[in-house]
């Protein structure tokens, strides 16, 4: 699988879906990749933070745009990354596998207290990542200039965005009801 592939669905797919994102942060333990990513977004900043919950308590309230998270998420880091993210912010983060119903359902139905939005969407190496949005909607308020007129992207545009949250009729009957969208 193509290294460059995660890193810019990780990105790209809330960066483009803000209006104006301005601060990104991002929750890893390896996080290079996913800053290069960011860095392609000239009026954007980003900060990193270990995968930790005691790292997250130390942010400032409504202070990121976007937080891309790869840190796993219950009930209090839900809390704190609903906390740090501005009122119109998006989320995107790692799930388990949408085959793993139960542990997903806990994790967006946790999301659903907080966010609009919650899609789950394809990386494109055969992953996953849940897109949880306070106001924008990842297809309907895609910004297509932004996402086609990017430099150095050998994988994402605006046509893998939209189709990247197409699923299958299983996976849209296992979590109707969930699902936000």
């Amino acid at each position: 699988m193509k290294s460059f592939i995660y890193p810019e669905m990780m990105v790209h797919v809330p960066l483009c879906t803000n209006k104006t994102p301005k601060s990104v942060l991002i929750i890893s333990d390896e996080a290079t990749l996913l800053t290069q990513e960011v860095q392609k977004h000239s009026d954007v900043s980003s900060s990193v933070i270990t995968c930790s919950l005691e790292s997250l308590r130390t942010l400032d309230d409504a202070s990121f745009d976007v937080v891309i998270c790869e840190m796993s998420g219950d009930g209090a880091v839900v809390a704190h990354l609903n906390r740090v993210l501005k009122e119109d912010g998006q989320l995107t983060i790692k799930h388990d596998s949408l085959d793993e119903t139960q542990s997903n359902k806990v994790l967006m139905q946790v999301l659903g207290n907080y966010f609009k939005v919650i899609m789950p969407y394809n990386l494109g190496t055969g992953e996953t990542a849940l897109l949880a949005s306070k106001e924008y909607h990842p297809t309907a308020d895609v910004i297509l200039q932004r996402s086609d007129m990017l430099d150095g992207l050998s994988y994402y545009n605006c046509d893998m965005h939209v189709s990247s949250f197409a699923m299958p009729n299983y996976i849209r009957k296992e979590y109707l009801g969930i699902i936000r969208n």
